[in-house]
């Protein structure tokens, strides 16, 4: 779990002074047409949602958080992110210099797939297409049996002969998320490929790891309070030490 002596929560809402100037300067910095560009906007848009980026763009920047950095603007930001996200930070990266700032560096992380497979879409409209941290050890059970998209073959005959296709398997690539042993997710893959995994045995080691971090996660979230929610995001120093160079 987080620890409060080491992370917090940062909230735009909150109008933090140096949050705020921060805006302003990369709103100063940016353009209406390169906006445009970047994210398509055209004039029906609302000034909120062309005024947005900026906002996304100021926590990259670490004087944004005196309270934890004091006024240092040379201390380097790490972003981990989907790759739907990148545009705001390619813009925030084309502007850190011209306010003489660092540019943030991104680490892009990769979508899980529907679980109906490439053609698929993930939608909080269709509880089948994912998924949800609120499912009961059932629901989960059910969706990967019913829905996750299968690389096997049509018979059990076929698939001992030519094997699974991890490559197109839902349940597969779901498990390249959650299993950490990469000895064990190698034979896995092995057994799949080779026939000598079916797809109902591939899905039960599936099912058994989702449904253990969904509930773990579901003790968890019934832990957190108002009081819990308040500490994270109150503005406050954090315990490491900023003064020395190349921290």
């Amino acid at each position: 779990m987080y620890n409060s002596k080491y992370a917090t929560i940062v909230s735009p809402n909150s109008q933090e002074p140096q949050f705020y100037r921060n805006t302003l300067r990369v709103r100063k910095h940016v353009t209406f047409n390169q906006v445009k560009g970047i994210f398509g906007f055209n004039e029906s848009d609302s000034t909120g949602k062309i005024a947005f980026p900026a906002v996304q763009a100021v926590p990259s920047f670490s004087n944004t958080f005196p309270h934890i950095f004091g006024d240092r603007p040379d201390i380097f930001c790490l972003i981990p992110c989907a790759i739907d996200q990148d545009p705001y930070f390619r813009m925030t990266r084309d502007v850190a210099p011209r306010l003489g700032y660092l540019k943030p560096a991104l680490l892009h992380s990769t979508f899980f797939p529907a679980l109906q497979g490439p053609k698929g879409k993930m939608s909080a409209s269709d509880p089948s297409s994912s998924i949800f941290l609120t499912d009961t050890p059932s629901e989960v059970k059910t969706k990967i049996n019913k829905y996750a998209f299968s690389g096997g073959r049509d018979t059990v005959e076929e698939h001992r002969q030519h094997g699974g296709n991890t490559d197109i398997d839902v349940s597969y690539q779901y498990l390249t998320f959650f299993i950490e042993d990469d000895d064990r997710l190698a034979q896995i893959k092995t057994d799949y490929e080779s026939g000598k995994m079916l797809t109902g045995e591939l899905k039960a080691i599936l099912i058994d790891e989702l449904q253990k971090l969904v509930s773990e996660h579901q003790k968890r979230r019934e832990a957190v309070t108002d009081e819990l929610v308040r500490q994270f995001m109150t503005p406050r120093k954090l315990n490491f030490d900023t003064s020395r160079p190349g921290h």
